[in-house]
């Protein structure tokens, strides 16, 4: 059985600086299966490493839980 990593690129509303990306970060690796998650507000993308594809609204919960607005798959 192989697993093979699942990346997807989220926008995120509201973030500004790098306090704003460790915090979507923090709770982003929380997700179970999460394996990466690089922040950058500049952009308001997040991208996300996986085992599996994400449930959006587990995503939305995280994001929401850090301050910010997930905006949805970039």
């Amino acid at each position: 059985m192989t697993f093979e990593n699942v990346t997807t690129v989220y926008k995120v509303s509201g973030m500004t600086c790098g306090h704003c990306e460790s915090a979507v970060s923090e709770e982003l690796s929380g997700l179970d299966g999460v394996t990466a998650v690089k922040a950058v507000a500049a952009s308001g993308e997040v991208t996300v490493t996986s085992a599996a594809l994400l449930d959006e609204e587990a995503v939305r919960s995280a994001v929401d839980e850090a301050g910010y607005e997930l905006v949805g798959p970039a």
